[in-house]
């Protein structure tokens, strides 16, 4: 009977010290569970896209629908070299003709612009939409043919200016025209079906240099738009529509923000 009293206590005893370590730890785990954490979630990779960009400037299409003294086509580009990073350009030509009060011309010519965007814009997940800021240089070659010119004297009593005099020796083209200046570029891009992007863009130019002719000054400048009086600055615009050709795909860690958790103590 003794012996039977003194292997119940032994076992008695056995199953409280594996009740305590159990609940030791328990209690252990709770304890961790309990404490203030940090959760660090893992870091989601994607792939970004690396490609060329082509398309056309929308607006010189259009405008010359809807002006008979304007033709243009614009070819614009660019190319995804880094992250935020995008080498670009702009290919066109325009004829233009002006009318003044004194006088009528016709600009010819065709232009270059290339530069890079810096993409300022945080995208969501997946996104790959564009606000940017940018620089170009831009040069140009053409021509400027004075069309009409009719003398303005301050004198009307005889009507001077309504005779049809004209400066003969002024008419005419001047050819092998140049000039260079600098633009820096507002724009924003956006995805509108995949690879389609519709974009926009405001520059401020800086003429840097020109030719020009003895006997006419260059009113207007292909690529750099008008040119005014006393001013090297001028302003231009463009609206495009482009296709992304991928070419490749980079992988990049989408970092995401520790996230602290607090079980509630009661």
């Amino acid at each position: 009977m003794l012996k039977y009293i003194i292997s119940s206590l032994f076992i008695f005893s056995a199953l409280i010290g594996y009740s305590q370590e159990e609940t030791i730890v328990a209690d252990s785990i709770a304890t961790d569970t309990i404490s203030t954490k940090e959760i660090v979630k893992d870091s989601v990779v994607y792939k970004q896209r690396y490609g060329l960009r082509v398309g056309i400037d929308l607006s010189k299409p259009l405008r010359s629908i809807l002006d008979d003294n304007y033709r243009g086509l614009e070819i614009v580009g660019d190319f995804r070299v880094s992250h935020n990073f995008y080498v670009a350009g702009e290919l066109g030509n325009e004829e233009k003709t002006t009318q003044e009060d004194n006088f009528n011309f016709t600009t010819s010519g065709s232009y270059l612009k290339l530069g890079f965007d810096w993409n300022t814009y945080e995208n969501w997940y997946g996104m790959e939409n564009i606000i940017n800021l940018g620089i170009r240089f831009g040069l140009s070659t053409f021509d400027q043919t004075l069309n009409e010119y009719q003398i303005y004297t301050p004198n009307q009593f005889w009507n001077e200016a309504d005779s049809g005099l004209t400066g003969g020796d002024m008419l005419g083209e001047y050819s092998g025209l140049n000039a260079q200046w600098t633009e820096i570029v507002l724009g924003i891009k956006v995805e509108l079906i995949r690879n389609i992007f519709l974009s926009g863009s405001v520059r401020l130019n800086y003429l840097i240099n020109q030719t020009e002719a003895n006997q006419f000054p260059n009113l207007y400048i292909p690529g750099f738009n008008k040119v005014t009086d006393g001013s090297k600055f001028g302003v231009g615009y463009n609206y495009t529509l482009t296709y992304l050709i991928p070419l490749f795909k980079s992988n990049k860690p989408q970092k995401k923000e520790k996230v602290k958790e607090e079980k509630d103590q009661n």
